[in-house]
């Protein structure tokens, strides 16, 4: 027989939608409220070094305002920007990797959480950088190279999106991305920005018609932040299955779903299953 396997995400949804969001601006508060009234998660990634000293920087959110912004009820993410927003690839790796290694670690601090994602700020990376943050334990780190595809990621620590939120094609790809089928493999929309873009461009309009668009599709769209599907991609990468595919097992923590020829299958955490 034919083998046909494919990851589906929780609840057996072929698609998934996640937003990357840059820089600790007081624009993030709109933002989160627009999310949190379609049901979306995102991550946004903070420069921990650039918390105001006073009042003066009428833009930037202190580090009290953004720790109660991000509180343990909070359903996004927290990820690493570097400590100062430099230019990662222009420093000296030593220089570059304690950027990395501080803002993570300022930020477990401030959070209480623990911190694996991240975005290059000025897209600035390359070999050395992609190193020195494994080494940092990073996980993924997001890119601003735009795709305008839906596919998984295959070097996490190079992270396309799909778009940025002022490309001309975003609600043409969000039609697509809801109207076509996910048959085979999944597919993810990542979208990202920043949200001060929103305010300089006075075009908010813009995050308020994709939200809503692609809001209340529960049943087929996974709401998530980069390291939850970051997570479960991983978790489901570990399933055991016998050499002729007819036995699987979940040696992970986590309910895991794929799709078996045509046939949408669960499998609990520690089960073995017969297919």
């Amino acid at each position: 027989m034919r083998k046909m396997i494919f990851m589906r995400f929780p609840e057996g949804r072929a698609k998934a939608l996640t937003f990357s969001y840059d820089d600790n601006v007081r624009e993030n508060i709109r933002l989160i409220q627009i999310f949190n009234r379609y049901g979306m998660k995102a991550t946004f990634n903070i420069n921990s070094g650039l918390y105001p000293q006073d009042d003066s920087h009428l833009r930037m959110m202190s580090k009290d305002e953004m720790t109660k912004l991000f509180d343990e009820n909070s359903p996004h993410e927290v990820a690493i920007h570097s400590h100062t927003h430099p230019f990662l690839a222009a420093l000296p790796i030593v220089a570059a990797t304690e950027e990395l290694l501080c803002d993570r670690q300022c930020l477990e601090e401030q959070f209480h959480r623990i911190v694996r994602g991240m975005a290059y700020p000025n897209n600035s990376y390359n070999d050395e950088i992609v190193s020195a943050a494994r080494s940092c334990g990073i996980v993924y780190a997001r890119t601003t190279d735009s795709t305008e595809r839906f596919d998984l990621p295959t070097d996490w620590l190079r992270m396309p999106t799909t778009c940025h939120h002022n490309s001309p094609r975003l609600m043409e790809l969000a039609t697509s991305f809801v109207e076509k089928e996910a048959k085979y493999l999944p597919k993810l929309f990542y979208l990202w920005g920043h949200s001060y873009e929103f305010e300089d461009n006075q075009n908010w309009e813009i995050i308020e018609r994709f939200t809503s668009y692609m809001g209340g599709r529960e049943a087929e769209i996974w709401y998530a932040t980069n390291i939850e599907i970051y997570e479960y991609v991983e978790a489901y990468h570990r399933l055991i299955f016998s050499a002729d595919c007819k036995t699987v097992k979940n040696p992970t923590s986590i309910t895991l779903w794929f799709s078996y020829n045509k046939q949408l299958i669960s499998i609990l955490p520690n089960q073995t299953l017969n297919l």
